[in-house]
């Protein structure tokens, strides 16, 4: 029995700016079958559909974040929120968690940035360790590259002033070599790896909540980041039938030879969880000014942490491609950047004399990039996944710690216009999952307030509508092999699509970040609805 589903009255966008009239349109099975006048369609058709009437509302395809991580994202919606306005008031939100806690319980929290208190200072473990109540306690910086643990959680891990830093890690020190409860880097995983898992069903529930709120924003796809328990939680999601997003899952490049020896390849799986690329790390972050950079840090003689040169790129590349495996790499420095790109150079070239395909390969985030650097993306074929909002979460600390550099900060306009495929995300739970937050940063490079003024920062870097939606929609699509049957409102897609009540082409780009979802669809049906 064939299922239909009538959408009437809705003007479809299928690609570019100009505005459709009122159609209709048919799904049948999940996919699209037909885009016409109502008048189109006959009685008989009519009368064995499921209709929706739109009203005249605008119909997207589902917008696809393309990278966040959604175990991370899942936890924060039931962690501490450390994005405040002042240290103290990150105190303050600790202490009251603490009331709901059984004896023993961790404490978590997400969002911390010390650039935005005044002044502008890391929190220390006595401070944490003081609003506590004895409870181990560890929060995560907004950027996710550093973390801050009081003194329980530090005991707990065993970290004193006579531990080394770990490879590709720093554990700060005071004065007399203490730790401060700061850990950079690598150096997270020292008390991670004691804080109680996520997993099983606890794990699953909080997923499904997580998926409810992007459901909710219109996105129906995303790249997810982060590691194998939150694989194992969503493959038991996609076998009872439970998972509705369409989820492209990452995996973590050390565990290569284990995916080799699995058999797991890049593309298998199901039309709801399907794997993609290998995850690595070129270096850190802004904030805590980890991002390797070609020349120092502005006001210091730091350039960052590179976590892998060129040759590491071109050997962990090159091992992979022999599997079937594209990697997506995350470079935020220039430096960074430039080592990530001439290892995938060395890697085309790799292909060439081995006659093994062009695999799409990633960089994650492209921050910054030096000038000569711009092009070489789109010669050698790499993928730009980037973040429109942490243009506009961060340009104040890269003013700061890049300087004049910034110009070439989220260089959104001017790799689009080499013809780098663009790809956005959110990197959630660093920025909000909102991706109409992301298209007003696109934009405009402004934050909703208003800041840094009416052009926006760098507002070279602002880039148009269409090709903003483009890359939360059909570029992802293509970026994955599926741009034949995801991120078009077009006949023989999946009816994938996220209903507006106007169209963002007919309202000003700043009130882009107060437009939300009425509907959202996957395959046809409902799957959020104000």
């Amino acid at each position: 029995m064939i299922e239909r589903v009538l959408l009437d009255n809705g003007c479809f966008y299928q690609g570019g700016a100009e505005q459709p009239g009122l159609q209709s349109l048919l799904v049948e099975d999940g996919i699209i079958r037909a885009i016409a006048a109502p008048d189109a369609f006959s009685a008989a058709l009519r009368r064995t559909s499921k209709k929706i009437d739109l009203q005249g509302q605008t119909v997207l395809p589902g917008l696809t974040d393309s990278h966040l991580h959604l175990m991370f994202l899942a936890d924060q919606l039931s962690a501490v929120d450390c994005e405040t306005g002042s240290l103290q008031e990150c105190l303050e939100r600790v202490r009251a968690k603490t009331r709901a806690l059984s004896p023993g319980d961790w404490i978590i929290g997400y969002g911390w940035n010390q650039n935005a208190w005044q002044p502008a200072r890391y929190g220390t473990a006595a401070e944490l360790e003081s609003v506590s109540s004895g409870h181990p306690a560890v929060l995560y910086a907004k950027s996710l590259h550093a973390s801050w643990a009081n003194e329980t959680a530090l005991r707990a891990a065993g970290i004193d002033a006579n531990s080394p830093d770990p490879d590709g890690g720093r554990i700060l020190r005071d004065e007399r070599g203490n730790p401060t409860g700061i850990l950079l880097e690598n150096a997270m995983q020292l008390v991670d790896k004691f804080v109680p898992p996520l997993a099983g069903k606890r794990l699953e529930g909080m997923l499904k909540n997580a998926q409810n709120q992007l459901l909710s924003y219109g996105i129906t796809s995303v790249h997810d980041f982060d590691r194998e328990a939150c694989y194992k939680a969503l493959q038991a999601l996609d076998a009872a039938g439970e998972l509705i997003l369409r989820v492209r899952k990452n995996l973590h490049g050390e565990h290569l030879p284990e995916i080799i020896a699995e058999g797991l390849r890049s593309g298998s799986g199901s039309e709801h969880l399907f794997l993609g690329s290998l995850k690595y790390f070129a270096d850190g972050a802004l904030g805590p000014q980890t991002a390797a950079m070609l020349t120092p840090y502005e006001n210091s003689d730091s350039t960052g942490i590179l976590l892998m040169d060129a040759d590491e790129v071109f050997t962990q590349a090159a091992r992979a491609s022999a599997a079937g495996w594209p990697l997506a790499i995350h470079a935020i420095g220039d430096l960074a950047v430039r080592s990530v790109l001439d290892g995938f150079a060395r890697l085309r070239a790799w292909e060439e004399v081995n006659k093994l395909p062009h695999l799409p390969q990633r960089i994650e985030h492209v921050q910054i990039i030096a000038p000569e650097d711009q092009p070489r993306l789109k010669a050698l074929g790499v993928i730009a996944s980037m973040q429109p909002l942490h243009a506009t979460s961060d340009m104040f600390t890269a003013d700061h710690h890049w300087g004049a550099r910034s110009a070439n900060a989220y260089a959104l306009n001017s790799l689009l216009q080499l013809g780098t495929l663009l790809i956005f995300g959110s990197d959630a739970p660093v920025e909000s999952a909102n991706p109409f937050l992301g298209l007003h940063a696109a934009l405009t490079r402004r934050r909703v307030s208003g800041e840094p003024g009416e052009e926006g920062w760098y507002p070279r870097q602002r880039i148009p509508l269409v090709q903003a939606l483009n890359a939360y929609t059909s570029s992802p699509a293509r970026s994955c092999g599926l741009g034949g049957s995801l991120g078009r409102v077009a006949v023989g897609y999946r009816a994938d699509l996220t209903v507006l009540p106007r169209s963002p082409f007919l309202i000003d780009p700043h009130d882009l970040a107060r437009l939300l979802p009425e509907m959202t669809l996957v395959d046809g049906k409902v799957v959020f609805q104000v």
